[in-house]
């Protein structure tokens, strides 16, 4: 689409997502690398996109909002995922969205390529806190998990290298 920028996604644009999101009732969690900075508490490399996982209850609810904040569909693999991009002149951005369908007891399934789930046990799901709120995210070791089974980019090295680090902290 024209006009959309391929900027990196900032916290200041990440906690108005997070923060019009918790307004309307939404229930997500982040995931990747604003996901492992919410652990951390605070930024620690460049975004390219902020990844969520929202309830799939709530996803028309999730895309009306970020329709409102400038965000446009840009990629659309429901029920797999929805890449949205912000506007160059709404200051721009990414917002990927993973519908996850929860069971009674809090845990989550999410629909991959080729008839594959990814499966998200209640336990994963926490807070962290990024831009001054608390936010949902997974776990540090949801984080690891995801990091496994394919080669590691730097971002990646850098998301593994902050987890360590939140292990060894008291």
């Amino acid at each position: 689409m024209m006009g959309l920028v391929t900027e990196e996604t900032g916290v200041a644009q990440a906690v108005l997502v997070c923060a019009g999101l918790a307004d309307a009732g939404v229930r997500f969690w982040l995931a990747g690398g604003w996901g492992v900075d919410a652990l951390a508490g605070r930024q620690t490399r460049s975004h390219r996109d902020l990844d969520l996982l929202v309830d799939a209850a709530d996803e028309a609810v999730t895309l009306e909002v970020l329709g409102d904040l400038g965000y446009v569909v840009e990629t659309d693999w429901r029920p797999v995922r929805v890449e949205l991009a912000r506007r160059a002149g709404d200051g721009g951005g990414w917002v990927d969205v993973h519908p996850v369908v929860f069971d009674a007891d809090g845990n989550g399934v999410q629909a991959g390529l080729d008839d594959t789930e990814f499966h998200y046990p209640a336990a994963i799901f926490t807070t962290g806190r990024l831009g001054g709120i608390v936010v949902g995210c997974v776990s540090a070791a949801a984080q690891r998990t995801a990091h496994e089974g394919y080669a590691h980019r730097p971002q990646d090295e850098h998301d593994l290298a902050v987890l360590e680090t939140l292990d060894t902290a008291d």
